[in-house]
């Protein structure tokens, strides 16, 4: 099994590879994964966490398929430790706003499960941080200041400002931030997804 092989299995469900480190494969969302999950049953069901079931049931097959164990972020506690894999590939950083970029998705990552493998495959060698020649855009582009490489999230007030008027834009089109970064605007994420996200994570 090839990285290119688990690729071609995963493209089908709006999902890419995201990294390896050898052993393990970081599978994510791409582009066109909005599509494919509005036509799933987890979607239109108005059950609880749609987007967790809906991963377990696709990497749960897809895992099978090329015999490996899946793994999911929503798993715990103890919960996996997704960051530190991702960092292992060398495809993920910490970004200035202390949130990971990721060469292809920039800040729109969403990492949906992990599949480790049965034995060790070839994986592409570490990259470089686009942020090392990025003028940085999302520095500046929280409104309240609640991302930075040196302080915790600050949820409170991200989710303070959420609620205002001035908030209806990372409501409906996704984070400022996320939308800030160059690499993030080239991978064209749906807003109509953006906002779903948003709203779950407002609650």
């Amino acid at each position: 099994m090839t990285l290119t092989q688990i690729e071609q299995a995963a493209s089908p469900h709006g999902l890419m590879v995201m990294g390896s480190d050898g052993t393990r494969v970081l599978i994510g969302t791409d582009a066109g994964w909005w599509d494919v999950f509005q036509a799933s049953p987890e979607y239109r069901d108005n059950a609880k966490d749609p987007v967790d079931r809906w991963s377990k049931r696709i990497l749960g097959a897809l895992a099978l398929q090329i015999g490996a164990e899946a793994q999911f972020p929503s798993d715990g506690p103890p919960y996996a430790p997704f960051i530190a894999w991702a960092l292992a590939t060398g495809r993920f950083w910490q970004s200035p706003t202390g949130m990971m970029v990721h060469d292809t998705a920039g800040l729109m990552i969403s990492i949906r499960g992990a599949l480790e493998l049965p034995g060790p495959i070839s994986a592409a060698p570490a990259g470089q941080s686009p942020c090392d020649t990025c003028y940085r855009p999302c520095v500046t582009a929280c409104p309240v200041n609640a991302l930075s490489a040196t302080e915790p999230y600050d949820v409170p007030a991200c989710k303070t400002f959420l609620d205002t008027p001035d908030g209806d834009a990372c409501m409906t089109m996704g984070c400022h931030v996320r939308r800030a970064c160059p690499i993030s605007q080239r991978f064209a994420r749906p807003d109509e997804q953006s906002a779903f996200h948003m709203k779950a994570f407002r609650g």
